[in-house]
């Protein structure tokens, strides 16, 4: 383990007043050794279903990705969207049972917390500009961050990205928010290993996981399975983009990417990663990595080394 120091910073929030909209308290994460450089922050950008404390920061073995990025240096960040973690909930997710509505949480309202976010540590830290890691939904929102504020962002680091398809007929009508099961998450990290092959998911860690995961919701106890309250805005965005309309151009984005996924990933495939590659026209450098045996949790599975290596390797040429 590294000689890290793990503290939260909080950005308040605002009740809903005139015609000024609510603004969600935003909790933000952020571990880094003594010996770090604070001018080299990196965020992170979590995607649709688990927040900052159950990725990045998570110790499997005894080791996080967190750990692996401070040990090269880096003084790592990590959003909780509204929602999610310890950041604050949308009012509509008091109830018991979803009310009527639209999806909470979708890319546009998504960037501006991540905009909240980025100017924060930049004050925080004296930095130009920060590194971005982004997995899944969460590169939905990096890359449209990144193609609408250029200047704050160095290199963007895509982990089994969404990319826009054309497999969908259209928008299926979608609640605010629903329940999430520590069973369903497993079903879903498991489902791409293709049969026959050895599981790749952490398992021995995944109790200690799926405890911290219960956490986040202090109402996930008062449900028999125990649930999370999880924002639909998420699945809408990618349900959108499988649609033929993903929520950002990545032509707008100047800054040079690395597109990290696994072999087995099925929401991000050689398709995919073909299209996203060609569509970056403004990125003066674009690479990839395929990582063999892992699927799109890698960052919980057998293969997270090589995705911590990749990485690494990307954000030191920042």
């Amino acid at each position: 383990m590294t000689d890290s120091q793990l503290r939260i910073l909080s950005l308040p929030g605002s009740a809903a007043d005139g015609g000024r909209s609510w603004q969600p308290r935003l909790e933000l994460m952020a571990q880094r050794p003594v010996t770090a450089e604070r001018s080299l922050p990196v965020l992170y950008v979590h995607g649709a279903t688990f927040p900052c404390a159950t990725s990045i920061f998570f110790r499997l073995g005894g080791w996080s990705w967190a750990d692996s990025l401070n040990a090269a240096g880096f003084s790592i960040w990590g959003l909780d969207f509204a929602g999610f973690g310890r950041s604050e909930r949308y009012p509509e997710m008091g109830p018991d049972s979803p009310p009527a509505g639209t999806p909470l949480g979708r890319a546009p309202d998504a960037v501006r917390q991540l905009e909240r976010a980025v100017r924060a540590i930049v004050a925080e830290t004296g930095a130009a500009r920060v590194q971005i890691v982004a997995h899944s939904w969460g590169t939905i929102v990096a890359g449209r961050f990144a193609g609408q504020c250029p200047d704050l962002v160095d290199r963007l680091v895509l982990f089994g990205p969404i990319a826009r398809r054309e497999a969908l007929p259209g928008m299926p009508s979608l609640a605010p928010w629903r329940y999430l099961t520590v069973r369903e998450q497993r079903d879903r990290f498991v489902e791409d290993v293709p049969p026959g092959e050895a599981e790749v998911l952490a398992a021995a860690d995944f109790p200690a996981w799926a405890d911290l995961y219960l956490a986040a919701d202090p109402t996930s106890g008062a449900r028999s399975p125990p649930s999370v309250k999880t924002p639909n805005g998420p699945v809408a965005d990618i349900m959108s983009a499988w649609s033929g309309d993903l929520a950002y151009d990545p032509a707008a984005i100047p800054a040079p990417v690395l597109i990290v996924c696994g072999a087995w990933d099925s929401l991000c495939g050689a398709a995919d990663i073909a299209w996203l590659r060609q569509a970056l026209t403004g990125a003066p450098e674009v690479r990839t990595v395929t990582v063999p045996k892992a699927t799109h949790l890698m960052h919980l599975e057998s293969g997270r080394t090589a995705l911590h290596a990749a990485t690494t390797d990307f954000l030191r040429q920042g």
